[in-house]
């Protein structure tokens, strides 16, 4: 065993001399190199990745998740600040769902659960009872508020007034609160948010008026609408901003994709301004129609009809009223007589109409005005658009505006509109020397380069040190010289002796040429 490990360290030393002094030192850089690379590899994919399942957390909840990965032997990291706690990528899942479920994370706060965990078996006087359960109360509000969006802490201070035996007369004091909120970074709050925060505070508390809620941040009172908060103007402003913009951007794109179909792709470009007005007109009507408009008439609900005759002899009334003896002031005499008819018709119809009441809300915004300008490349060969195409883009363009314009409230001619659209011919370079994309992450395809020469330098290094090894076999060593036999003519000896003589001599006096010889004879053979 000794003599076979003594013939590979041979052959290893026989091998390593063949190599130059600066095959040598680039045989070991390139081990070296590739050793690291593995080592480097090894500990990079084989080192626990460590992912932040929890932020944002003060000293008493951080102390309680703590207790709980180092009793169920979870590693975990914690940050400089103490805030931040990381666990193994493959547990932050599950570590999660088990600490939530737990409750271990409180924001260090103090809601209802206070009344379970310190509960006495001999009950608690009244006041510590009152003072617990406003604690509890800020928690909670505490807690409902940090799961709204951009809270990241939120301070709640309550004054609930005491409650009376009495009977309520309308003038007991109200309950009010007082909230801090700590927003985070980069967050600012609109006025449907802070609106938000108003209500929740009110419905979670009894008793207690938006009036009475003060809230704040770092920097300034946060108001509601209610108490004059000025930040719903800025929030319809805004949102008629976005309407004008999709507006105008749907123009745009309407034009551009119908004339890219007739002049080419890329070879239209479209500016669209527009003024809209957001007035909301809120109109009720009472309108009263008859059912016939033929004759004007309506529906024939009832008919009362009344017809009276008399026909008889008696003294009809004559005369002079009011004269005579005996005779009533301003009655007709009756001192004649003879025959008397007497006919009266009545007819009472009523007629049902159609009564309707319309609620009107006018759409929720009015294009007021509008102006289409169009950029055209010309077709290949020509410097400028001929006045056919222009003529034919520009009705396009006269169309749209006239639809858009239709229910402004203003008539406008054909030559006021004319005056709305506007189309120039441009060259149009759709083809811009732009940088190649591929140099945008010159330090990753720097890497991949280095690593990709680096594994083709070490393959064709082997591979020619192969092929020079092999070289040097053939042509480095030299080969046995051609055999040079000594002169021993056998066919002049005729003594065995003689022979067997000679050859002894021979082995003696040049033992290489005895052997080479000998090899001879028997590769003859």
């Amino acid at each position: 065993m000794n003599e076979r490990i003594s013939q590979y360290r041979d052959k290893a030393t026989q091998y390593w001399s063949q190599f130059s002094q600066k095959q040598k030192i680039m045989l070991i850089a390139t081990i070296a190199i590739l050793l690291i690379a593995l080592i480097v590899l090894t500990v990079q994919f084989s080192k626990t990745k460590y992912e932040v399942a929890f932020r944002d957390l003060n000293s008493s909840d951080a102390a309680g998740i703590i207790s709980y990965l180092e009793s169920q032997g979870i590693g975990y990291q914690l940050s400089p600040d103490g805030q931040s706690i990381s666990v193994p990528s493959t547990q932050a899942a599950r570590v999660m769902v088990d600490v939530g479920s737990q409750g271990l994370v409180q924001n260090g706060t103090i809601g209802f659960e206070t009344f379970e965990q310190n509960s006495s078996a001999i009950g608690m006087t009244e006041n510590e009872f009152e003072v617990k359960y406003v604690n509890a109360l800020n928690g909670e509000v505490e807690r409902l508020l940090e799961k709204m969006q951009g809270i990241q802490d939120a301070t709640v201070l309550l004054n609930l007034p005491k409650e009376s035996v009495f009977a309520s007369t309308g003038n007991e004091d109200k309950a009010s609160a007082s909230v801090v909120l700590q927003f985070k970074p980069g967050f600012r709050p609109h006025q449907e948010a802070i609106d938000g925060y108003y209500n929740l505070v009110k419905t979670a508390i009894p008793n207690l008026p938006i009036e009475n809620i003060t809230i704040t941040n770092d920097e300034v009172e946060l108001l509601a609408t209610a108490k004059g908060g000025q930040g719903g103007l800025m929030g319809k402003v805004e949102e008629n901003f976005a309407l004008q913009k999709k507006f105008e951007n749907d123009v745009r794109q309407n034009v551009q994709q119908f004339l890219s179909k007739y002049m080419g792709s890329n070879k239209v470009n479209v500016l669209v301004a527009s003024k809209l007005n957001f007035d909301q007109v809120q109109s009720k009507e009472n309108l009263v129609t008859p059912v016939d408009e033929e004759e004007m008439r309506g529906i024939e609900l009832s008919v009362q009809e009344i017809q009276k005759n008399y026909s008889g002899t008696g003294s009809p009334t004559g005369g002079v009223a009011g004269v005579g003896e005996e005779e009533i002031a301003g009655y007709p005499g009756d001192a004649s007589s003879g025959q008397t008819t007497s006919e009266e018709e009545s007819r009472i119809v009523n007629y049902e109409v159609n009564r309707i009441t319309r609620d009107i809300i006018a759409s929720p915004y009015v294009v007021k005005d509008l102006t289409i300008n169009v950029s055209v490349e010309p077709p290949s060969g020509q410097e400028i658009l001929d006045d056919t195409t222009r003529m034919a883009i520009e009705n396009i363009l006269v169309n749209i505006v006239r639809a858009s314009l239709s229910d402004s409230g203003s008539n406008y001619t054909d030559a006021q509109l004319a005056q709305k659209v506007s189309v120039v011919s441009q060259v149009i370079n759709t083809n811009p020397d732009t940088p190649q994309t591929l140099l945008s992450q010159p330090l990753l395809w720097g890497i991949g380069i280095a690593a990709l020469a680096l594994i083709a330098g070490g393959a064709y290094f082997f591979i020619r040190r192969r092929r020079q090894q092999e070289e040097m076999l053939e042509d480095d060593v030299p080969l046995p010289p051609a055999t040079e036999f000594p002169s021993v003519n056998l066919e002049s000896v005729t003594n065995e002796s003689q022979v067997r003589k000679q050859l002894e001599t021979l082995a003696k006096k040049k033992p290489d040429e005895f052997v080479n010889l000998l090899r001879t004879w028997l590769a003859e053979e």
